[in-house]
């Protein structure tokens, strides 16, 4: 019988290959096994997409791959949340409203953010990329929404998070809603900078601010 170890190898490596069949294959596998669905995703799958996003910063891995490599990642932990106990499914965290900052086309870290917080129970609202500010305010109000996070990866695009903090305040909305940043040039000084409620590294970071948030 394939061990535990074997499958979460398996999930990093079909992350890291771009290989939906492969990534569905591991998901299937796990919960044949009995494996903790959110153990895989953390292990397995989100840390596939860590080692993919290195790869893509050493130019080893394409922005294409990488895509291709997000969307494996997605629809193996489609196959996961379903078998996710009712325990953890019951119980809506918070609402959250994110999206990539307007001018930066980048959205694969934000879109496993997007996922991590669906796992562990937070009802979100994916705007995608280059999003206005406006966008955000709008879906926050529609939504009664608890978070505001906002991702940014290049420098150009970073001070959309600052502007965004401001719209928000303008709204009305910023003693309703906790806000977070993320991203490749957003650091813990840039959130306290501007006024952000929680700076997160990765995904498994933000569902802890998120909840530390809520």
């Amino acid at each position: 019988m394939i061990s535990k170890e074997d499958i979460l190898q398996k999930a990093v490596d079909s992350i890291v290959q771009y290989d939906q069949d492969l990534a569905e294959e591991a998901a299937n596998l796990a919960l044949a096994a009995g494996l903790d669905p959110v153990e895989v995703i953390n292990e397995g799958f989100s840390k596939g997409m860590t080692v993919a996003g290195e790869l893509f910063e050493l130019g080893e891995l394409f922005l294409p791959e990488l895509i291709i490599a997000s969307e494996a990642m997605v629809s193996a932990v489609g196959i996961l949340e379903k078998a996710l106990p009712a325990t953890e499914k019951k119980g809506k965290c918070g609402v959250a409203v994110i999206g990539t900052i307007e001018g930066d086309v980048h959205d694969i870290g934000k879109g496993i953010v997007a996922t991590m917080l669906r796992v562990y129970g937070f009802e979100v609202h994916d705007l995608g990329r280059d999003v206005p500010i406006n966008k955000f305010v709008e879906k926050a109000i529609e939504v009664n929404a608890n978070i505001v996070g906002s991702s940014a990866l290049m420098t150009t695009t970073q001070v959309g998070q600052k502007v965004l903090e401001a719209e928000l305040k303008k709204a009305g909305l910023r003693d309703k809603v906790k806000t977070m940043v993320g991203g490749a040039v957003a650091t813990q000084r840039w959130a306290n900078k501007i006024g952000a409620d929680a700076y997160a590294e990765n995904a498994s970071e933000a569902v802890i601010k998120a909840k530390e948030l809520i």
